[in-house]
């Protein structure tokens, strides 16, 4: 039987196209998204109803209701993060983009070394949002479920999203766009409902820290340390943006943009909706004590009634699904990204890419992954540790681009050449982005037992830097044994910009630049 052509580029994607010939690689997969599309996959990800559930209980712990001012302290420092991806987007427009840019900026080793570890936050991270949005499934149903059956849905929800991605981007990003836009809708709507008619405290509240830092030790420092630790979770995931620029129309442009976009919106919301749940709660006290587990939807329930439980479930659960969604799309794209270079375990299989343009073998792949870790959730101490893992292993790579693309401007060997170019002051940002995120590994590997359930074992303390040494650990024994870099070098050159025989290129202004400094 003979094989289906490839179906033609369309006009308006031929300068993508070739711009992605440019940087060594063909158009495999299908670019139709525009930047509208490429938002709703960051915003998704980032996801204000799943951040707000996912540390407004942790963070009243902790700080008490003061832990709000966590929030913008970690949205300013997230938004140095993505100045710095905007610059590389604009500049490499390409799917793994952690990966593909620090290889580029450090040579090979760095950058797949920043690609493996990404890759493992990301789809950890997928085994997290399918455990935390099964008891929701359960909610909706009033059925209170065993361990058994949450990893069972869980593993559902995984199989039900690697299928939704199978059909394309096209269908993932209609799908994912419907359910933010009414996460999005009732979110705001919520938030400001309760703000304006529902809310019980006065904004002094928010100096008050109810006797909360008596679990740092008294130092309200330290308990206001430990909130910003939290927040992190909450502002993470628009670079989901950056795993479909090889499916977005003028990537160059929109997806520094889209980034932007994506962050900023998530970020009011869940201010907002952070604000109007402690100013509604009847009981903020019950929160600091640990007697409220579940402080969003007392607010909910007790100001618009009884009636509102089950609509509010649906909304939550419709958050995180889409989460789910856009989250294993980005990582299919990551590992498509690594393996179509020949440098991740069976390369081969996971570099394939179907007939509707998918890239049917990473998602399989992160699929794998995520269900196998899903195991964890038969015992409850497994799966704290992994979530608390998943968080520190996230901002990680934030870490080691920023640090990349530092190094790289002030060896003089990386000059901005894309749509994004900002000079001094990009380096001064971009230096303050490299503190910011090592500060926050630091912060959110950091073994506080106030972060884990009473009576948790040692390990699941220190789970944030054991589970993010071991990835480390097992990323530089591939390293060594199997010598991915080599590859890189011998395709691509040794910062991964050469290109290999029968692909010839002229280098674009930043590579040029790099090469005239190490010839210098």
């Amino acid at each position: 039987m003979t094989p289906a052509p490839p179906e033609p580029i369309a006009p308006d994607s031929d300068a993508d196209a070739a711009r992605l010939g440019d940087l060594g690689y063909r158009q495999e997969l299908r670019r139709s998204l525009g930047i509208l599309g490429n938002i709703s996959m960051g915003f998704a990800v980032v996801s204000p109803v799943v951040a707000l559930y996912a540390v407004a209980m942790v963070g009243t712990t902790v700080a008490g209701p003061a832990w709000i001012w966590a929030l913008p302290v970690v949205l300013v420092g997230q938004c140095l993060v993505v100045n710095v991806y905007s610059e590389l987007a604009s500049q490499w427009p390409l799917a793994g983009g952690p990966y593909q840019w620090s290889r580029r900026l450090l040579g090979p080793a760095f950058g797949w070394m920043g690609g493996w570890v990404w890759q493992f936050a990301v789809m950890f991270g997928n085994t997290t949002v399918a455990y935390l949005a099964s008891p929701w499934v359960f909610a909706l149903f009033g059925i209170t479920p065993s361990p058994g059956a949450m990893v069972a849905v869980a593993v559902s929800i995984l199989l039900g999203c690697m299928l939704i991605n199978a059909y394309g981007i096209r269908v993932l990003s209609f799908i994912v766009s419907l359910g933010i836009a009414a996460e999005a809708v009732a979110s705001v709507l919520v938030g400001f409902s309760l703000l304006l008619f529902f809310r019980e405290h006065d904004f002094v509240l928010f100096t008050d820290t109810m006797g909360a830092e008596a679990l740092s030790g008294g130092s309200t420092v330290l308990a206001f340390l430990a909130a910003v630790a939290v927040a992190g979770w909450a502002f993470i995931g628009f670079d989901a943006c950056v795993s479909t620029s090889e499916e977005t129309k003028d990537a160059g442009r929109q997806v520094p943009r889209a980034m932007w976009w994506a962050l900023l919106s998530v970020g009011a919301v869940v201010i907002l909706n952070a604000m109007a749940v402690a100013l509604s709660h009847p009981a903020p006290e019950k929160v600091v004590l640990g007697e409220d587990i579940d402080p969003v939807t007392t607010a909910v329930v007790h100001s618009f009634g009884s009636w509102s439980d089950k609509p509010f479930v649906a909304v939550v659960l419709v958050g995180f699904l889409a989460c789910a969604m856009a989250s294993q799309g980005g990582a299919a794209r990551g590992l498509y990204s690594l393996a179509r270079d020949g440098v991740f375990p069976f390369s081969r299989q996971v570099r394939k890419v179907n007939r509707r343009r998918a890239p049917i073998g990473g998602l399989v792949a992160s699929t794998l992954v995520s269900g196998t870790a899903l195991l964890l959730g038969l015992d409850a101490t497994a799966i704290g540790s992994l979530i608390a893992f998943g968080t520190a292993a996230t901002f990680l790579p934030f870490f080691l681009t920023s640090l990349a693309a530092l190094v790289a401007r002030l060896r003089s060997t990386w000059v901005p050449s894309g749509h994004i170019r900002q000079g001094r002051k990009g380096t001064v940002l971009n230096a303050l982005a490299v503190l910011w995120t090592g500060f926050e590994v630091v912060n959110v590997c950091w073994p506080r037992a106030i972060l884990a359930p009473p009576g948790a074992p040692w390990y699941q303390v220190w789970a944030g830097l054991i589970g993010t040494t071991v990835i480390i650990l097992a990323g530089l024994v591939y390293l060594i044994a199997k010598r991915p870099q080599d590859k890189i070098r011998d395709e691509r050159g040794e910062r991964g910009d050469q290109p290999s025989a029968g692909d010839v290129r002229a280098p674009d202004a930043g590579e040029s630049a790099a090469l005239a400094a190490d010839a210098s």
